[in-house]
């Protein structure tokens, strides 16, 4: 593990304001350390003399009293850091996600992801308050105390040069394997948050095959190694502390029994002495609190290397679209791979029309088609022929060959937001209220427009204020079909311009209210949107423009 990462300074700015905080506190502390040594020194020293030490012991209170602060403030300037920090990765990691694509989050754990943004950048509070400051003081502070004491004694400054080196040996040498545990502690975490999550989402599922507590039985015994995991790092932990004390210790010694041999032989006076051992354990400390927070901040450092990868995979995929040519506003569409069923190697495509040429997902066949405004195109086929799957693709859930374009631009360099207005065959709802699903991504909702949209979707009986629960709970399955339907058609009435797509928007539905959805949809299309719709219902052909049959898969 790296000290500090250079990701973490740039992409967080609130780590690199810190991290200067940081050194201008240590240099501060580095002072007061060297001066609260001498004013005692001289305060001892006087006192053993006869001399009058009350001014040394006032300035001593002073000294010690800043000393509080500046670790206080250290703590404070950590604490806060460690907020920003995270709030400035989290909204880089959602913007990554986004980025990404849905392509790229489906073949993620999704939970893992959200126990990554949850709970393991909140662990960087070790990280920023206790870590960071260690290691400064141990770039800062350590080689300035050394320096003073070889000035002072160089026979004891030439000992803690020798013995130094040892404790950050002895450190990675612990660290490597300490590292090894908390890795595994760390994946044994989010194994642990997903198993959990998939057995809640299916519960009543197992309960009603009589799984359930097989299932229950895999989670504690997912919790068990969770447990064994976190026992091995901290005896791993305490191993580190007992090493880092007790060389730090034994070096302090050796520096301890030179200066009394060399006062008791009169080589050394007794002022010079005691400043030197009074330094002593000053110079050994920050670096053997590193070896002690190294362990404590582990979990958030290891936080941050899941969302870097995360950040750096967005970071990869924007330059392979920059380097591919896609261009913003362009009148032909680049193919980013080899097409298939014949693709062209250029589309040139008019405004408004959406080009699907040899589009190819996985072994399913090319498909070709072009949509246009105004028109409902419905895509049919037998299960399995990849209706959805032409949709996943064109909104970049799965990879695919061949071309896709939109008003000119190829659908690969464009997110799904810009131009879909899209229902799947899962409504994908969430907690809150009805009106909170329709207008879901909308900064400004707009409450008539909502109304407008449920009524189009059939879904006039659902009130827009009514409550749902984790995942949509508490409406039924048509119910739940027909608020999403209404999502996209709100999406679609703020963008004229998307495309209108919807997977299965009928399954749900009784055939009355199956055939008014078919006419609003044909109403939809006459004021001049475009229409894409996956159906297995022969009705659907009674309203469509144009079939794209998609025959029986190969």
């Amino acid at each position: 593990m790296k000290p500090v990462d250079p990701r973490l300074l740039r992409y967080a700015a609130a780590a690199r304001g810190f991290l200067a905080a940081s050194a201008l506190i240590g240099v501060v502390q580095t002072g007061m350390t060297i001066a609260f040594a001498w004013l005692l020194t001289q305060a001892v020293v006087g006192a053993i003399a006869g001399r009058d030490v009350s001014a040394f012991l006032l300035w001593l209170l002073l000294a010690a009293l800043l000393r509080g602060l500046l670790i206080a403030a250290s703590d404070a300037a950590g604490t806060r850091a460690a907020a920003r920090t995270g709030v400035q990765l989290r909204a880089a990691l959602v913007a990554a996600v986004g980025r990404l694509g849905p392509g790229w989050l489906a073949q993620r754990n999704q939970t893992e992801i959200a126990v990554t943004a949850g709970h393991g950048l909140e662990a960087l509070d070790a990280y920023f308050a206790r870590y960071i400051p260690q290691l400064v003081l141990t770039v800062i502070a350590t080689p300035v105390l050394v320096a003073v004491m070889w000035w002072q004694d160089w026979p004891s400054g030439l000992t803690a040069i020798i013995t130094l080196p040892l404790i950050p040996l002895f450190l990675i040498l612990i660290g490597m394997a300490t590292r090894t545990v908390q890795k595994r502690q760390w994946q044994t975490l989010q194994r642990l948050a997903a198993r959990f999550a998939d057995t809640v989402q299916g519960l009543s599922t197992l309960r009603l095959f009589g799984r359930d507590r097989r299932a229950a039985d895999r989670i504690e015994a997912t919790a068990d190694d969770y447990r064994r995991e976190t026992m091995k790092v901290l005896r791993f932990s305490f191993l580190s502390g007992f090493a880092m004390e007790l060389l730090s210790s034994l070096a302090v010694a050796l520096i301890a029994v030179g200066v009394g041999f060399r006062l008791l032989s009169g080589d050394l006076s007794l002022e010079v002495g005691l400043f030197v051992l009074l330094l002593a354990p000053e110079a050994f400390l920050p670096i053997r609190q590193v070896g002690v927070q190294f362990h404590a901040a582990a979990e958030g450092v290891a936080a941050t290397e899941d969302v870097f990868a995360v950040l750096d995979a967005a970071q990869d995929r924007g330059a392979e679209v920059h380097n591919a040519g896609v261009p913003a506003s362009s009148s032909r569409s680049r193919a980013l791979s080899g097409g298939a069923g014949g693709a062209s190697p250029e589309l040139r495509t008019p405004d408004g029309l959406l080009v699907v040429d040899g589009l190819r997902v996985r072994e399913l066949p090319p498909v070709s088609f072009t949509a246009e405004p105004g028109s409902i195109t419905l895509i049919e086929g037998p299960s399995g022929s990849g209706k959805s799957s032409l949709l996943a693709a064109l909104r970049g859930a799965v990879p695919f060959t061949g071309e896709a374009a939109w008003g000119g631009r190829d659908v690969r360099g464009l997110a799904p937001s810009e131009w879909l207005a899209w229902a799947g065959q899962a409504p994908g709802l969430i907690r809150g209220t009805v009106a909170a699903n329709v207008a879901l991504g909308d900064q400004d909702p707009d409450a008539a427009l909502v109304r407008a949209a449920l009524t189009a979707a059939c879904a006039e009986g659902v009130e827009p204020d009514r409550p749902l629960g984790v995942q949509g709970s508490g409406l039924s399955g048509g119910q739940a079909q027909r608020v999403a339907v209404a999502r996209a058609l709100y999406r679609h009435s703020r963008a004229p311009h998307a495309v209108l797509a919807l997977d299965e928007p009928s399954s749900a539905l009784d055939p009355e209210t199956e055939a008014r959805l078919w006419r609003s949809l044909r109403e939809r299309a006459d004021s001049g949107a475009m229409v894409l719709l996956v159906s297995h219902r022969r009705t659907a052909r009674d309203i469509a423009d144009r079939i794209v049959d998609l025959g029986v898969p190969a």
